[in-house]
C-alpha cells in the first residue's frame, strides 16, 4: 500500500497533490476574504453572496489587476467568458 501526501485547504476543504498549489490557493482565498470584507464595509446594501463572488473574482484575477493598474487595462477583458463567477446562492 502506497502513501500519498495531499494538502487540504482549511478554508474550503479543497485537496491538492502539490504543496505549492495548496498554498497559492489558500493565499488567493485569504485575499478574496479580505476583498469581500472591504466591499461589504464600503458598499452599503450589497448582499453577502454578491460580495463573496466579487471578492473571489478579483482575487482570482489579481495578476491581471496588477498589470491593469500598471497601464495595461485591456488585460482585464481577456478571457472574460471562461472565468465568470456565479454567486453561491441557491437558484430560485
Amino acid at each position: 500500500m502506497a502513501v500519498v501526501a495531499v494538502w487540504k485547504c482549511d478554508r474550503d476543504g479543497k485537496m491538492f497533490d502539490d504543496k505549492k498549489a495548496a498554498e497559492a490557493h489558500d493565499k488567493m482565498l485569504e485575499l478574496a476574504a479580505n476583498i469581500t470584507e472591504l466591499i461589504e464595509t464600503s458598499v452599503k446594501g450589497i448582499s453577502e453572496e454578491h460580495s463573496e463572488a466579487i471578492g473571489l473574482l478579483l482575487a482570482g484575477k489579481s495578476e491581471q489587476l496588477a498589470k491593469a493598474c500598471k497601464g495595461k487595462p485591456e488585460v482585464l477583458l481577456e478571457e472574460t467568458q471562461e472565468s465568470s463567477v456565479t454567486p453561491l446562492v441557491a437558484q430560485q
